[in-house]
C-alpha cells in the first residue's frame, strides 16, 4: 500500500494525543490550572492535528462530514463519532481542571474510555480488511492500543507505566511483524482463487490489465525492498521502544532525557507506521503480478 504522509501523520499523532488523554482522564498526572492547560493543549493539538491530516488523503475532503452518517457499517464513521465524543468530553474535563481548579473524576473516566475507543476504531479500519491479510489479524488493534498508551504514558511523565507499556508495545510490534509476514500465504490468496478459475492448471496472467499507471497501482501497488524493510524495522524498534525505555530509566533522568525519549518514540513510530502501510499487500496485486515482487 502507498505510505501516504497524511495517513502516517494521522495514525501517529492522533494515537499519541488520545493516549495522553487516557492518562489525563485517569488523573495521571493530577494537574489543574495552567499546568493542566498545557497538558490538555498538547493532547488536543496532537489528536486534532492527526485527524485533520487524515483529510488530506481524501479525494473530496469537503465530503468528510458524510462519514458520520455511516456509523452502522463503517469503522471510519464510528471513529469519527468516537473522536468527537472523546474530544468534547475531555474538553469539558479540561475546562473544569483549568478554570475551576477541580477534576471531575467521572467525566475523566468517560473521556479516557472514549479516547481508548477512538484508537480502537482507528485500528479496526485496517484490521477488518480481509483484502489486506497483513492487517487482518488480532495484533493490529493491540499494536495501535499499546503504542498509543505507551506514547501517552511518556507524554504524561509516568515513568514506570511508560517503561512497562513501551516494553509491551515493542513485543506486540515484533509479533505483528512476524505474524504479518506470513498472513498473505496463510490466507491462501492466488491468481486462481482471485479469478475463480479453480485448479484446471497453472493460472497466469496473459497480459497486464492496464497498459499504464492508474489509481489502483498508485495506492495499492507500492512495494518495499526486504533489505530496506529490515533496516527500518530495526530503527523503529530501537527508536520507538528500546531507546525511550533506556532514557527514562537512566539514573537521574529528568525533563531533558524525558523529552528526548518522547522525540525518539515519535521518530520510531513514524518509521513503524511507514512500514505498516508500505509492507501491506492488497490482493489486487495478484492481477498485476505484484505478489512476491520485493527485492
Amino acid at each position: 500500500m502507498h505510505p501516504a504522509p497524511s495517513v502516517i501523520a494521522f495514525t501517529t499523532l492522533s494515537g499519541l494525543g488520545f493516549g495522553l488523554m487516557v492518562f489525563l482522564g485517569l488523573g495521571e498526572p493530577a494537574v489543574t490550572g495552567w499546568t493542566a492547560f498545557w497538558f490538555f493543549l498538547i493532547s488536543h493539538a496532537l489528536a486534532v492535528g492527526g485527524l485533520l491530516a487524515s483529510t488530506f488523503h481524501l479525494g473530496h475532503p469537503e465530503r468528510a462530514l458524510k462519514a458520520f452518517s455511516q456509523w452502522q457499517t463503517s469503522w471510519l464513521s464510528r471513529e469519527a463519532w468516537a473522536a468527537v465524543a472523546a474530544l468534547l468530553t475531555m474538553g469539558l474535563y479540561a475546562a473544569a481542571a483549568v478554570f475551576l481548579g477541580t477534576r471531575i473524576a467521572a467525566l475523566g473516566l468517560i473521556g479516557a474510555a472514549l479516547s481508548l475507543a477512538t484508537v480502537f476504531t482507528t485500528s479496526m479500519i485496517y484490521a477488518q480488511l480481509k483484502t489486506v491479510p497483513r492487517w487482518n489479524q488480532v495484533l493490529t488493534p493491540l499494536h495501535f492500543l499499546t503504542a498509543s498508551l505507551a506514547g501517552g504514558a511518556l507524554l504524561a511523565g509516568q515513568i514506570m507505566p511508560a517503561a512497562v507499556l513501551l516494553l509491551l508495545a515493542g513485543m506486540v510490534q515484533l509479533g505483528h511483524w512476524r505474524v504479518g509476514d506470513a498472513r498473505f500465504s496463510e490466507a491462501g490468496h492466488t491468481l486462481a482463487s482471485a479469478t475463480g478459475l479453480g485448479q484446471p492448471g497453472r493460472v497466469r496472467a496473459f497480459e497486464p490489465p492496464h497498459t499504464g499507471p492508474n489509481y489502483l497501482l498508485r495506492e495499492m501497488g507500492f512495494a518495499v525492498g526486504r533489505k530496506h524493510a529490515r533496516k527500518l524495522r530495526i530503527l523503529a524498534a530501537l527508536f520507538g521502544y528500546a531507546l525511550p525505555i533506556a532514557l527514562i530509566l537512566a539514573p537521574g533522568a529528568g525533563h531533558l532525557l524525558g523529552g528526548l525519549a518522547v522525540l525518539s518514540h515519535l521518530a520510531g513510530m513514524l518509521a513503524s507506521r511507514w512500514l505498516f502501510f508500505a509492507e501491506a499487500e492488497h490482493v489486487m496485486g495478484l492481477y498485476y503480478g505484484l505478489r512476491g515482487q520485493h527485492p
